[in-house]
């Protein structure tokens, strides 16, 4: 019986899923078409062809909607930058694989992303890539950031380990924005954005090593761990009577 019941939730699994995809979809298109404010959970669930009631089942309004299209972008680009991380040790080429992944991967959704990323760049919004709402997703870049470094062959400070990543995360942020505004075929200014700012990146982060930049990371350091509660770690402490720059 108990098996029996295991299976039968088992077989609902991927039409729950079918559903939970076809409202995310249907969300997508109508914030594109109609604009964020003007699309309600309504009608959402009219075009999916759901009753309301199942719409906020999956999704507990819209909000909980666009953060489940900042996972799927989160969980897209963990995927595509996975040959990157496995390649080459070069900090630059790291950091140019990694912030071009993000831009292939966002190029389906750039006609909605473009117009969305407007109304979320407020900061009071929980939409905001900096709210609490979008800790996971927020977490999740940054983790791919740490990843790339960690696996670079730059000499970096111990202290600055677990502050380096959250400030690559930033460059990315900046990128987004100009992405948004971005108009060329292919975001092909975007691109070249990337390939002259990575070797620039990747040089200020192996210049933080040096004790006369470190009070100035440590400054950018408090004013993320200010702006972003919750998921800025403190700097590990070098250990004792270690040699440092």
């Amino acid at each position: 019986m108990v098996k029996e019941a295991k299976d039968a939730k088992e077989a609902k699994a991927p039409k729950s899923e079918q559903t939970r995809t076809l409202i995310l979809e249907t969300a997508l298109r109508l914030f594109e078409e109609r604009g964020y404010d003007k699309t309600t959970m309504r009608a959402i669930a009219q075009e999916a062809g759901v009753s309301v009631g199942n719409a906020y089942y999956y999704f507990t309004g819209k909000d909980a909607l666009v953060q489940s299209f900042y996972d799927r972008l989160a969980a897209e680009h963990e995927a595509a930058v996975k040959p990157v991380l496995e390649g080459d040790k070069d900090l630059a080429v790291r950091i140019r694989g990694v912030l071009l992944s993000w831009l292939d991967v966002a190029e389906p959704y750039r006609r909605f992303a473009t117009q969305f990323f407007k109304n979320a760049a407020d900061p009071e919004s929980p939409l905001s890539p900096f709210s609490e709402e979008s800790v996971a997703a927020r977490e999740a870049a940054i983790s791919i950031h740490e990843r790339c470094l960690r696996g670079s062959s730059t000499r970096t400070d111990p202290d600055m380990t677990d502050v380096l990543p959250q400030l690559m995360w930033l460059i990315q942020m900046g990128l987004v924005l100009f992405w948004v505004y971005d108009r060329t075929e292919g975001a092909e200014r975007s691109r070249r954005l990337v390939e002259r700012t990575a070797p620039i990146g990747a040089r200020a982060i192996a210049l933080s090593r040096f004790r006369v930049l470190r009070p100035l990371v440590r400054q950018i350091h408090d004013v993320l761990a200010d702006f972003l509660p919750g998921s800025v770690k403190q700097p590990t402490t070098a250990q004792p009577g270690r040699e440092k720059a």
